[in-house]
């Protein structure tokens, strides 16, 4: 069964307060096939199935700054573990390479797999986690309120400025920009699970 495997391991953590309760709950809306759970210390791990689980995976821990990112593609021994962390195979093997790598690495994320593509899915994270460290708190709020399927209008409305202004934000924050970097994420991850062998 081929997969993305996701292994986070917080940055800072002996300075800092544990974050890894927080994240696993931020992510509880993201399908997975088997769910993020902390592994040991400050890691927590995950197991996703679905190409387009990937993206809303990715955009919260990139966003807080806080987390060393591995992802990796492969396969995993069946029949699955009834947790995560008890996982097997080449994508749990890659994952690991990924998140040690990711330390030292831009954005702190990287990406390892059988598949080629897996080096144009970490270029296409690392420009996305560009786009994303230079929004504002401003351009956050217009992007989570267009990201909850609200109009520019409808968000101007609850943020009671005009709609000028929220394309203004819209168009510093790189929304626009950022749904096509969810996209080619998610094309990619696609292509190297087909890919993987």
């Amino acid at each position: 069964m081929r997969v993305v495997v996701l292994t986070v391991d917080q940055h800072g953590s002996q300075s800092q307060p544990d974050q890894v309760p927080t994240a696993i709950d931020g992510l509880a809306a993201v399908p997975t096939l088997l769910s993020f759970q902390r592994t040991a210390g400050d890691e927590f791990q995950g197991v996703l199935d679905d190409p387009a689980a990937l993206p809303p995976a990715l955009e919260p821990l990139l966003r807080t700054d806080a987390w060393n990112i591995g992802i990796g593609i492969g396969e995993i021994e069946t029949p699955l573990p009834e947790h995560a962390r008890e996982g097997r195979g080449p994508a749990y093997v890659a994952a690991r390479e990924a998140v040690t790598a990711a330390k030292s690495s831009p954005w702190r994320v990287r990406a390892a797999g059988p598949s080629l593509t897996a080096r144009a899915l970490e270029s296409a994270v690392w420009l996305w986690a560009a786009l994303l460290a230079r929004r504002t708190e401003r351009g956050w709020e217009v992007a989570d309120l267009v990201d909850q399927g609200m109009t520019y209008d409808e968000a101007a409305s609850r943020l009671g400025i005009t709609q000028s202004a929220v394309s203004q934000r819209a168009a510093a924050a790189g929304i626009a920009e950022g749904r096509r970097a969810r996209e080619l994420v998610e094309f990619l991850t696609r292509t190297a699970l087909e890919e993987a062998r």
